[in-house]
């Protein structure tokens, strides 16, 4: 079981609806393709470098991510986060407040609204 966010380089100034919209046309455009994935965005990089010094793929066989590598996850402009369960508070908290430092949106796909 996972908790998923979805963080992208966009205009912050989006609605909960308006996010929703722009989510479904990355995820298919860029994640949901089985086609090569597109090289990550300089910004998604950066944010995602950031986040896997505070919980990296791995320690000692043990991780936050349900799905790691993590930067496997990242594509042109948008990473799809899923981590586990059991740590989901706390790696969520911290990637909204991250995102939000590196000037990207936060976007929670299960309850369909933005994280900030």
């Amino acid at each position: 079981m996972s908790y998923d966010l979805a963080v992208w380089d966009g205009a912050l100034s989006l609605d909960n609806h308006q996010a929703g919209s722009v989510y479904d046309e990355l995820y298919e455009r860029y994640l949901e393709s089985d086609d090569v994935a597109a090289p990550p965005a300089p910004r998604i990089v950066a944010y995602v470098e950031a986040l896997l010094e505070r919980y990296p793929d791995e320690v000692d066989g043990n991780t936050v991510w349900a799905s790691p590598p993590v930067s496997d996850e990242a594509s042109g402009p948008i990473v799809y986060l899923l981590m586990s369960y059991g740590k989901a508070e706390e790696v969520s908290d911290y990637a909204t407040s991250l995102a939000r430092e590196h000037g990207l949106v936060c976007y929670d796909p299960q309850e369909k609204c933005l994280r900030s």
